[in-house]
Order: structure tokens, then C-alpha cells, then sequence
């Protein structure tokens, strides 16, 4: 069983930044690719970024598109999302998300799909204050 936990959010100005952290825990000795999806208060879960197991595909929702930066450091089973300009818009719980490691590898139709993912964390609330 893999457990994801996610780290980094908070309060933050508009305009400011923020990088959220996420852990797969135990080491699983596996690489996984995974993805960071949002949920703000009454709103579907939405597709924010996603990174393949090598880092060298990256994929990115078009509300964050060149403001969020996705990257992974495999040595820690860590994946970051960095936060840049962040608006009110913003605001909402950020969930890490990993695919199986015996399933299909994202793709880019596939990588925005809840489907894909087997294992959520608990998530981290990030709040943007105008």
C-alpha cells in the first residue's frame, strides 16, 4: 500500500507563492508518476499537474499553465509543485495522486482522469487572500 502525504500549504497573498510537497511513504522502491489535483468548496475535483516517473513529461491544467511548476526529486519519492502568482482563484484543497505502478501510463488524454490514480493523500489547503 502506498501513502502519499502532502506538505506546504497555507495562507498566502495574492501575487505570493507557495510549494507543496508530496511524499510517497513507505520508499516503495517502485517510481511512481504522479499528479496534484485540486477541490475548492462546492467544485469538482480538478486536474492540476501531473509528471511521469522519470520527470521528463510533464503535464499541466490550463488555469495554472506557466504560473505552477511541477517537478520530482526520485533519491526521495518527493514530488513538488511550485506555486507562483497565485490568485483567490487558487484557493482550494491540493491532493497528491499516484497511478498504480502495473497500470497504463498517463498519457496526456488520460493524465486529468480521477480514474488513473489509485492512491490520494489526505490533501493540504492552500487559501489566497486578495
Amino acid at each position: 500500500q502506498v501513502h502519499l502525504v502532502e506538505s506546504g500549504g497555507g495562507l498566502v497573498q495574492a501575487g505570493g507563492s507557495l510549494r507543496l510537497s508530496c511524499a510517497a511513504s513507505p520508499h516503495t522502491g517502485t517510481i511512481l508518476s504522479m499528479g496534484w489535483f485540486r477541490q475548492a468548496p462546492e467544485k469538482n475535483r480538478e486536474f492540476v499537474s501531473a509528471i511521469d516517473w522519470s520527470g521528463s513529461s510533464t503535464y499541466y491544467g490550463d488555469s495554472i499553465k506557466g504560473r505552477f511548476t511541477i517537478s520530482r526529486d526520485n533519491a526521495k519519492n518527493t514530488v513538488y509543485l511550485q506555486m507562483n502568482a497565485l490568485k483567490p482563484e487558487d484557493s482550494a484543497v491540493y491532493y497528491c495522486a499516484a497511478p498504480s505502478p502495473f497500470g497504463p501510463a498517463l498519457t496526456d488524454r488520460t493524465v486529468g482522469s480521477l480514474t488513473q490514480y489509485d492512491y490520494w493523500g489526505q490533501g493540504t489547503q492552500v487559501t489566497v487572500s486578495s
